[in-house]
């Protein structure tokens, strides 16, 4: 059952230019393909937002984590301490 949506004159415009200039052979191919784009882009955000989660996860599970004027008056010790503003 084909579905009827309003795009606006700018992506109408744009469906057109590319159906005219042959690179699509159909208003409903333009579609399909943006839609498949779309989707490719929503999986890969999904992909880096489930990577993001393992990360905060794996974070908290490893404990308090260091606080950095310790690492920094350990550098300087080791390195001969530059003045830390």
């Amino acid at each position: 059952m084909p579905a009827s949506y309003s795009i606006g004159p700018r992506y109408e415009t744009f469906v057109r230019e590319l159906v005219e200039s042959g690179r699509y052979a159909s208003a409903s191919e333009v579609v399909r393909d943006s839609l498949r784009l779309l989707e490719e882009r929503e999986e890969q955000r999904q992909a880096k937002l489930a990577a993001l989660r393992e990360d905060i996860r794996k974070g908290v599970e490893s404990g308090p984590g260091i606080p950095a004027n310790s690492v920094f008056d350990r550098l300087e010790k080791k390195y001969g301490g530059g003045s830390r503003k």
